[in-house]
């Protein structure tokens, strides 16, 4: 990583807080939060959240089902629109993390490298929250762990756009928001809640699935890792927080798979299936889920099943 990179990084996390600290101070005084504020945040933050979870997460990284080249596109511009990252250094620094899962390699592992001391745990939750953003991220190499996606011309260009949608990622919310009630103080609220308090949270929310959904919450199945299910971030991760699920079945369209695990990363994907803008769509079977719960007996060892494959590319 760049001294530059590395600036920048630093900057999409620390600008982004240090806004929302301020609206917050606002909030006691003046008209600094207004319905289209709440309208321009909760249109972003779904658009580009589920950028990430339904795009950049469920199809592109694990290809857990198939659509059309534009709706593959669409997801990967709203993916970026939640300011994490061109989408093919996103897809390489996954595919990594399951390739190493809280193993040396691991980009934002919070257990490689600690002693198990208070003062390590602290460190290593802090590495995998935010501190790997300056340290390790963007560094898995493109061509071994998202070839499929560098060899997309499409994706390559959207990829070398990502500092324009960044742009827009803010410009959206401000237009939105002057356009809802007709003025520039409308435009600067706008810019505020649903452009940098929406990234902030939407940041958060991300990297707390690499964090606290490999140290806090509970496991059900037979994985070598520490992943977690935490079910308090279920609703604002989209049902990425059903994290030792997905460590389990990587490939699963869903996250949540119990009936009670709400995943409306799953929702989305079963509507895009009706409409006919998903099919192929990885399902994993309750006998499948049975035979690997923890303490299960396991079947005579053979190959293992497409779910269960990792997802990195061989090397070019």
């Amino acid at each position: 990583m760049t001294a530059l990179e590395r600036r920048v990084n630093m900057a999409a996390v620390f600008i982004p807080f240090a806004v929302t600290a301020v609206a917050v101070a606002l909030l006691w005084g003046g008209d600094w939060l207004g319905w289209s504020d709440v309208a321009v945040f909760v249109l972003m933050y779904l658009v580009s959240g589920l950028g990430v979870t339904v795009g950049f997460h469920r199809m592109l990284t694990h290809r857990a089902f198939q659509t059309h080249a534009f709706t593959r596109y669409a997801f990967a511009y709203m993916g970026m629109l939640s300011v994490q990252g061109p989408v093919i250094d996103w897809v390489a620094d996954h595919r990594k993390h399951h390739a190493h899962t809280d193993t040396e390699g691991d980009p934002h592992s919070p257990h490689v490298g600690e002693d198990g001391s208070a003062m390590g745990t602290l460190k290593g939750l802090w590495h995998a929250h935010t501190a790997w953003l300056w340290r390790t991220h963007g560094q898995a190499r493109a061509r071994k762990y998202a070839k499929d996606l560098v060899e997309d011309r499409g994706m390559r260009i959207l990829n070398r756009k990502f500092p324009l949608i960044v742009g827009a990622s803010l410009a959206i919310p401000a237009v939105l928001g002057g356009l809802l009630s007709w003025s520039l103080m409308g435009a600067l609220t706008g810019l505020i809640w649903g452009g940098f308090v929406r990234i902030f949270l939407q940041h958060h929310v991300t990297w707390s699935v690499n964090s606290v959904c490999h140290f806090f919450g509970k496991r059900r199945f037979d994985v070598e890792d520490h992943s977690t299910n935490v079910f308090w971030l279920a609703i604002p991760s989209f049902g990425e927080s059903w994290h030792h699920n997905h460590h389990a079945f990587p490939r699963s369209a869903a996250h949540g798979l119990k009936w009670y695990e709400i995943d409306p990363s799953q929702m989305v994907i079963g509507l895009m299936k009706k409409l006919g803008l998903a099919w192929d769509v990885v399902v994993i079977t309750p006998e499948r889920q049975a035979q690997k719960l923890i303490g299960a007996e396991k079947p005579a060892k053979k190959a293992k099943p497409a779910e269960e494959e990792k997802v990195a590319e061989p090397v070019a």
